[in-house]
């Protein structure tokens, strides 16, 4: 197992040297000119060439990004243009908010929608299931933006229940997680009833039954189990989508994270900011990928005998095997 995270880790840098490159190509060739922004228009010519020169802007292209490289290594994000303050310390102070946000969603989207995947699968073609699908497939197919907007006139301009704005207690983060989980939340239970029905129709699924076992036991412990691989995989997924969800309702919101922080440096030309912004969230992924793919292994034993070697191996394979006859 070890030797497997070490493997992963190693196939991350190439992916972070990609994302930097790809996002610092797309800021060099990006219309403005952050020295200008930065003096204003009463500057003169020489005054904003002077400041391009200190900034290093003048220098081409490979030489800046080779630049910015060696100051990644050692561990420097760069100084934000509008500010002057360190990106790093920026983004630590809009982070936690950000990442907030994401989990509890993505948290919202598990609780709910893998529930009324199972019962959609259990009672496949009842009034749940046709409902459940219905819903799943309104609630994919609505911009988590338009809903945060309906949510807020909603509930807040004509009802009066909930904050419109910020982010200062419970109450704030209603509209918030139910607007960007509600894409998670309908990949969820899609995701759970289809691989629910795939288990349930097996083999052992009937022989459990008809041992006696009650339709709980049956349903979590013998086929839940057996569909969680699809499911956990797609965790990683939707944590993206609540991240770039989060980008947005921000905005919407008023809620200063690392999203609002990103579309105000766009907006302001700030490049080192979302250089910054991006590699983060990058990196947060990454990390998430690995945490899912080690997880398989505590989930399924037949994934956990594939990073062991010589006894320890066929010890997992022999308990994986008498697991499934005791099951049959």
């Amino acid at each position: 197992m070890l030797k497997f995270i070490l493997k992963r880790l190693l196939v991350m840098i190439p992916v972070l040297l990609g994302v930097t490159f790809i996002v610092f190509s797309m800021m060099y060739i990006t219309d403005g000119d952050p020295a200008r922004m930065m003096l204003g228009d009463l500057a003169t010519d020489e005054e904003v060439e002077a400041l391009r020169e200190d900034m290093g802007l003048n220098d081409p292209f490979f030489t800046r990004y080779f630049n910015y490289l060696g100051d990644l290594l050692h561990g420097d994000l760069g100084t934000s243009y509008s500010t002057r303050q360190p990106v790093s310390t920026a983004i630590m102070e809009r982070l936690p908010a950000t990442i907030k946000l994401a989990f509890f969603s993505c948290l919202f989207a598990i609780v709910i929608g893998v529930p009324i995947g199972i019962i959609s699968a259990v009672r496949q073609y009842s009034i749940i299931d046709s409902i459940s699908r219905i819903v799943s497939l309104i609630g994919i197919s609505l911009p988590n933006f338009w809903l945060a907007l309906l949510l807020m006139l909603l509930f807040s301009v004509q009802l009066g229940w909930l904050p419109p704005s910020g982010l200062y207690g419970p109450e704030y983060y209603i509209m918030p997680v139910i607007s960007i989980s509600a894409v998670s939340l309908a990949t969820f239970a899609r995701t759970t009833r289809s691989s629910m029905l795939e288990v349930i129709r097996q083999d052992y699924i009937r022989t459990a039954r008809a041992k006696g076992q009650t339709e709980w036991v049956v349903v979590t412990k013998h086929a839940l189990r057996n569909a969680l691989i699809p499911i956990i995989t797609i965790v990683g997924v939707q944590f993206a989508t609540a991240l770039g969800g989060a980008v947005v309702n921000e905005q919407i919101f008023g809620i200063s994270g690392l999203g609002k922080l990103m579309v105000d440096s766009i907006k302001a030309r700030d490049f080192p900011v979302v250089q910054g912004g991006v590699l983060v969230i990058a990196i947060m992924f990454s990390f998430l990928n690995l945490f899912i793919d080690v997880l398989y292994a505590f989930v399924d034993p037949r994934i956990k005998s594939q990073y062991m070697r010589g006894s320890k191996k066929k010890k997992a394979v022999a308990a994986s095997a008498a697991a499934g006859e005791a099951q049959e």
